[in-house]
């Protein structure tokens, strides 16, 4: 069962290791979010796709594990999973401000922007998986 897990890992893992760490340096050291606050709707938007991406290699492998699973409901598995990690991100952010006294949220429109453009990133991540799976078939 572990076996989907690591090759879950090894093949899916660098993309949202990337986006968070491109936003660590980003806001940390260049101080980037504050100094051009739109660079937060592309960084959401691609954390989205790469949690999309790895939801989606996670499922395709977990089919040696629970069997085969159909492409439409695998791609609304990954969006659902990428909705509720999103989500889950939002709410850290504010048990972080309120527990920590970081500055993290900055209000309900920057939440729900950062909601928006992480479920639009994870849906088009679905639908280019969706469309790529079914023109491979044509191929061969």
């Amino acid at each position: 069962m572990n076996h989907w897990l690591v090759n879950t890992l090894k093949q899916a893992a660098w993309a949202p290791l990337g986006v968070f760490v491109f936003y660590a340096v980003a806001a940390k050291p260049f101080s980037a979010y504050l100094r051009w606050p739109w660079l937060d709707m592309p960084t959401h938007f691609m954390g989205g796709m790469a949690i999309a991406y790895f939801f989606i290699v996670a499922i395709k492998h977990a089919q040696s594990v629970v069997g085969l699973i159909p492409r439409s409901i695998r791609m609304l598995l990954a969006f659902g999973l990428t909705s509720v990690t999103a989500i889950v991100w939002e709410l850290l952010e504010f048990a972080s401000d309120r527990l920590l006294g970081t500055l993290m949220n900055l209000g309900v429109a920057d939440t729900l922007s950062d909601l928006f453009f992480g479920l639009c990133g994870g849906a088009v991540m679905a639908v280019m998986s969706m469309y790529a799976s079914s023109t491979r078939k044509f191929r061969r």
